[in-house]
């Protein structure tokens, strides 16, 4: 066994089945064309698509990593190249740290004659989330994801890293006189407009954390309102815990949740030392709040439960008492005692906008990225919509 690998030999050829796009990719949309032959004719307009080809990308990514490991990158024996260049994708840049590949930007060329779908992004930045089956992948993604759960990760090198290369590819697009898509994408005064954007972002899990950190520093910061695709994006929270408590006690959980909603509400604007904490999460939703980020979570999966969570409590408090739930669904307490400690943060999961898909289905793990290019015939999905104010 490769000294690097902590994969039982038992279960390497589940591992390599799960890299080969013909057999582990999305059959229902390779029915006439083989894996790897010409790209295939994507419906742009329709989000299954959309949906399948981001999670594609993300996973081109795992396997991209995994090439390396087994020094198959460069030979014909390579598995990752079938995940983008299938749907006409090519691999303009890696994104790296320490040596190790968690994401690559991906340039789009449509097929020859056809004309560039205004769904359709020019460019695709994808991260990908933990990898097991190497002891130094394993051992940088832990501490990653120990980051994402103290909520440290935006300092982090690898958000850090991202985020300039995507500012980088933004800064050569916007400089194209072609490019005049972006010219939409810009600030007026607290207001960020949404725009048909030729660059999206794409992650699962770990890689998940961290195209939200970037999306959301582009779109507060730099103006930039990039479609984003989060797949089962990490959200730990006590309600899941909460929620275990039997249908007896449902009332008394939909008055915890009511009870936690107003006592935060109130303390940000009774306690003077959480007022100006209130006042800057206020400003930063109005500018978040035209960017509608795809979340793609399952109900079973405990590691982002915590987003359906959020924004079903939020909306049931709305429905009762609506200007608690403006005041609240912007605060936590970890948050407020973090400012009264001399430190500004805010927590991920507060989001005012975003397209929450919550899967019911049984195929598959529940944290699963191959549940997301399965066709919609497979997967139990709703989707809720939810926006600020």
């Amino acid at each position: 066994m490769d000294s690097s690998s902590i994969v039982p030999s038992s279960m390497k050829g589940l591992h390599l089945d799960l890299d080969r796009f013909d057999i582990s990719g999305p059959t229902h949309m390779m029915s006439k064309h083989g894996a790897g032959s010409s790209p295939l004719l994507i419906d742009w307009g329709k989000e299954e698509h959309r949906r399948c080809v981001a999670a594609c990308l993300v996973k081109g990514v795992y396997v991209m990593e995994n090439d390396i490991h087994k020094r198959r990158v460069y030979s014909s024996d390579a598995l990752a190249p079938p995940w983008w260049n299938t749907f006409g994708f090519r691999p303009l840049d890696v994104i790296k740290d320490d040596k190790l590949i968690f994401g690559i930007i991906y340039e789009y060329e449509a097929a020859a004659g056809l004309v560039h779908h205004p769904s359709a992004p020019r460019y695709v930045v994808a991260f990908r989330g933990t990898m097991l089956g190497h002891l130094k992948t394993l051992t940088e993604d832990t501490r990653y994801n120990v980051m994402v759960m103290r909520n440290t990760l935006p300092e982090s090198p690898r958000a850090k890293i991202s985020r300039k290369e995507v500012e980088k590819l933004l800064r050569r697009i916007t400089n194209n006189a072609n490019a005049t898509r972006f010219t939409t994408a810009v600030h007026d005064g607290n207001k960020t407009h949404a725009t048909n954007c030729d660059v999206w972002l794409a992650g699962h899990s770990l890689g998940a954390s961290v195209a939200l950190d970037v999306g959301r520093v582009m779109v507060a910061k730099n103006g930039f309102n990039l479609p984003t695709f989060l797949f089962n994006p990490p959200q730990v929270s006590l309600p899941p815990a909460i929620d275990k408590l039997t249908s007896r006690l449902e009332k008394l959980k939909k008055n915890m949740y009511m009870t936690s909603y107003i006592m935060k509400a109130g303390l940000g604007k009774v306690v003077k030392p959480f007022k100006p904490h209130k006042e800057r999460m206020k400003k930063l939703f109005e500018k978040l709040s035209h960017w509608a980020p795809e979340l793609y979570v399952h109900e079973e999966d405990m590691i982002c439960k915590g987003y359906i969570d959020y924004f079903e409590q939020r909306q049931q408090v709305q429905e009762r008492l609506l200007i608690v739930a403006r005041s609240a669904m912007m605060l936590s307490y970890r948050d407020m005692v973090c400012h009264v400690l001399g430190k500004e943060k805010e927590q991920p999961h507060l989001l005012p906008s975003a397209r929450l898909w919550k899967n019911t289905s049984m195929h598959g793990g529940a944290h699963d990225l191959q549940l997301w290019w399965k066709p919609d015939g497979e997967l139990n999905l709703n989707a809720t919509k939810y926006s600020y104010p």
